[in-house]
């Protein structure tokens, strides 16, 4: 059976290389029917934090990457220093003294020759001769990192390692331990790197983002894997958009390209929006509360689930993330209608008062406040008025709105609802009078 793992270091959060890496793991075992382990490499006792660890186990979850298998490396100290005595009563390791009387294991690198077929790559050989002897345990007590990965994909029957290209390095290290140690050479596949758009290393300004951050910033997690699975995979046939269930059934590690990904923040909203759209509203509006609240709309309306996805259906073509979904439609969930200074001397300067009134004459006489009701009152008003709807469109959008785009009119006017629409018209009737 295939088992591979991914042994994030709660030094840190999860970040989207690391993710990368976990997806491509967690694929390659649900496409094959194998296991999927997840190691905490967590001997760092100074530098690894329990909200770390957290914010790892949450953001897995929260990307679909469960875990059959877990396991974490500072409950495992004693196995790491049972293996380096063993070394050294077999002659192949020896101790270093500091300074300070304090002890530490090294292994004595034999110069040779070693060859990895890396499942990406290709054949890659590495000569011993440029290694020098390798610590296994430091005088601290704890293993080195090479020493414990070795061990526990032993020990935890690791068939396939899947990894970035930056540990191609510690892989003839690594080899070399498992041929001290008597133990099988699992295969290796190193992904590619991901590139800023410009080029260089991935940076914070260039997407390198916590997963817990894309959450908050409101990207859905089908969007975000869709994203990190392009990046070094295609599903062929110029398609984007492609379903993980889909993607399990097409996988294989092999043809993942070899060539460095560049990261795209404006490809990354792209797929999120195409994701957005095709979402349940009644779903979409469970997880656009939360940014609501955020934005400290926490009235009835804001919280009313079936009001909710009434408006954010009517925003849903539009959406790049769910944490715009506050700014785009705040005027419905709040009397305190931003406006927008630009949109307000170019459609509200001129005295509308008589037509804003009419308006709302019309609408208290309509029987079905409904959204082609409210058109049909519209229309019947601007032909008697004898001016070109938009002159009148316009000026009430902003009146209600703050905005200059946004739903159609009709729409926006009947989920205001007829009183908070002839509120917001009436005042910009006495604004004009006064």
């Amino acid at each position: 059976m295939i088992r591979v793992r991914f042994a994030p270091s709660p030094t840190g959060n999860l970040h989207i290389g690391g993710a990368r890496t976990a997806l491509f793991n967690w694929l390659y075992a649900r496409a094959t029917g194998g296991k999927f382990v997840l190691r905490i490499e967590d001997t760092d006792q100074v530098r690894s934090k329990e909200e770390y660890l957290d914010e790892i186990r949450n953001s897995l979850q929260w990307v679909g990457f469960t875990w059959d298998e877990i396991y974490y490396q500072s409950q495992r100290f004693d196995t790491y220093r049972q293996q380096a005595q063993r070394l050294l009563d077999e002659g192949k390791a020896y101790v270093e003294r500091s300074p300070e009387g304090k002890e530490a294991i090294i292994y004595k690198v034999t110069p040779q020759k070693i060859r990895v077929s890396d499942l990406i790559r290709g054949e890659i050989e590495f000569d011993a001769q440029t290694i020098k002897d390798q610590v296994l345990i430091k005088s601290d007590g704890t293993p080195t990192y090479n020493f414990a990965c070795v061990i526990d994909d032993a020990q935890m029957q690791i068939t396939h390692v899947i990894r970035g290209d930056d540990h191609i390095s510690n892989t003839p290290k690594q080899i070399l331990m498992y041929q001290a140690l008597g133990f099988t050479v699992p295969l290796f596949a190193h992904l590619p790197l991901i590139l800023g758009a410009e080029g260089g290393r991935l940076s914070k300004r260039t997407g390198a983002t916590a997963i817990s951050d894309y959450r908050k910033m409101g990207y859905l997690p089908q969007a975000l894997v869709n994203y990190l699975l392009l990046l070094s995979w295609a599903p062929g046939a110029d398609q984007e958009l492609i379903d993980i269930n889909e993607a399990i059934k097409r996988f294989d590690i092999k043809d993942v390209n070899k060539t460095a990904a560049t990261f795209d923040l404006k490809k990354l909203a792209w797929i999120n929006n195409q994701y957005i759209k095709k979402e349940d509203p009644g779903k979409l509006s469970e997880l656009v509360v939360p940014f609501l609240r955020e934005k400290g709309f926490t009235s009835g309306r804001a919280l009313d689930l079936d009001y909710v996805a009434s408006i954010t259906k009517l925003f849903q073509e539009r959406l790049a993330t769910l944490a715009d979904f506050p700014d785009w439609a705040d005027f419905f969930f709040s009397d305190d209608v931003k406006m927008d200074e630009a949109a307000q001397k170019k459609h509200l300067s001129a005295d509308l008062s008589r037509e804003f009134s009419l308006f709302i004459e019309r609408l208290d006489t309509l029987a079905d406040f409904d959204v082609a009701g409210i058109e049909q009152t519209f229309r019947e008003l601007v032909k008697e008025l004898n001016i070109e709807a938009r002159a009148l469109i316009h000026p009430i959008r902003v009146a209600l709105t703050g905005k200059t785009v946004g739903p159609g009119l009709f729409d926006v006017i009947y989920y205001l609802g007829k009183e908070r629409t002839k509120k917001r018209l009436m005042q910009w009737v006495k604004r004009s009078q006064s």
